[in-house]
């Protein structure tokens, strides 16, 4: 039984529509000297009917564009949400497009230089500063977003991007401990979380045993499952579960899918084989994403009492979920 029994994990209830934009930051450039720009596509639903609808930001992995998880975003806007994906470049699907290979064994060579990442991170706050301005020309979407209910999640590299912008520390350009929450975030979903404390530490010698993850102010859920290696390095599924046990925030979630891999979420295999529970594990990551963001930005009780309790119930043997608050 679901929060809501006009809920399915198979119907879009409303026509989702979408517009892609290109925002320039003009203070920005990229490591080869051009204006730094972020491609975006947003998923909208229209003849609703209903009061605003909160916000939900997109951050891709490793590799990927503003096109991946589109199974997610669109179910996700058709139940009233407006979700905005983000191409990050220097971590996106450039890299690989139009080079001889397989795009995984051109990832696994390629090396990321720290303005790079610091350039991804900061993408999510200048898209939020400039998004009103760019939605207000758009035929009415402005007034359609309530732009007071934001949330952020993101798959692998876009995981740890929520990660940073819910309060996680990371380094500066001078190997200092620093932070970029973002206030007007209310709360984030990451899809395979990305644990860094290691390398953090390791290459800022006078933090100590500091918690990097105690900053996180915001609710999280965090979705892994068993077969969730990662694709570079090949650590198993457990040590993305650090980020979950020592995120600061006291509320969390934690859904564990049993045989659920890496690429489930972006709705693409890469190099991994068929899985044939795959369309199991995307109904519940559908569904528990959807849940949350009925709890977290609309303050539906119903939906918050599913994820507390009902949850547990309908995997059924399909994986588990922990609560802590």
């Amino acid at each position: 039984m679901l929060w809501n029994n006009e809920i399915t994990p198979d119907q879009e209830p409303l026509k989702v529509l979408l517009k892609r934009h290109d925002f320039v930051d003009d203070s920005r450039t990229n490591d080869d000297g051009s204006v730094r720009t972020i491609p975006t596509k947003t998923y909208f639903p229209v003849d609703h009917g209903l009061d605003k609808l909160p916000l939900v930001i997109w951050s891709h992995g490793f590799g990927g564009n503003r096109d991946g998880a589109s199974f997610i975003s669109r179910y996700i806007a058709s139940h009233g949400y407006v979700v905005t994906h983000l191409t990050h470049h220097g971590t996106d699907s450039s890299l690989w497009e139009g080079k001889p290979g397989h795009p995984w064994d051109i990832l696994r060579q390629t090396k990321v230089s720290r303005s790079t990442t610091l350039n991804r991170f900061k993408d999510i706050p200048f898209l939020l500063d400039n998004l009103q301005d760019w939605a207000d020309t758009q035929d009415g979407l402005s007034d359609m977003i309530a732009f007071d209910k934001i949330g952020m999640s993101g798959h692998s590299f876009g995981a740890l991007s929520t990660q940073v912008a819910a309060g996680q520390m990371f380094l500066d350009e001078d190997d200092n401990p620093t932070t970029l929450p973002d206030a007007r975030i209310k709360a984030g979903i990451l899809y395979s979380p990305v644990p860094v404390a290691e390398h953090l530490l390791a290459k800022a010698g006078d933090l100590g045993d500091t918690n990097i993850y105690e900053p996180i102010n915001i609710p999280l859920l965090h979705m892994t499952g068993t077969l969730d290696e990662a694709p570079i390095g090949g650590m198993d599924y457990t040590h993305r579960l650090k980020v979950f046990e020592e995120s600061g925030h006291n509320e969390k979630y934690l859904l564990i899918k049993d045989g659920a891999d890496h690429m489930v979420y972006n709705g693409t295999r890469g190099k991994l084989e068929r899985n044939p529970n795959r369309e199991k594990h995307e109904e519940i990551i559908k569904l528990l994403t959807l849940a949350f963001w009925d709890a977290k930005l609309k303050g539906d009780e119903a939906a918050q009492s599913w994820l507390d309790k009902g949850a547990k119930e309908y995997l059924d043997g399909l994986g588990q979920l922990k609560v802590e608050k």
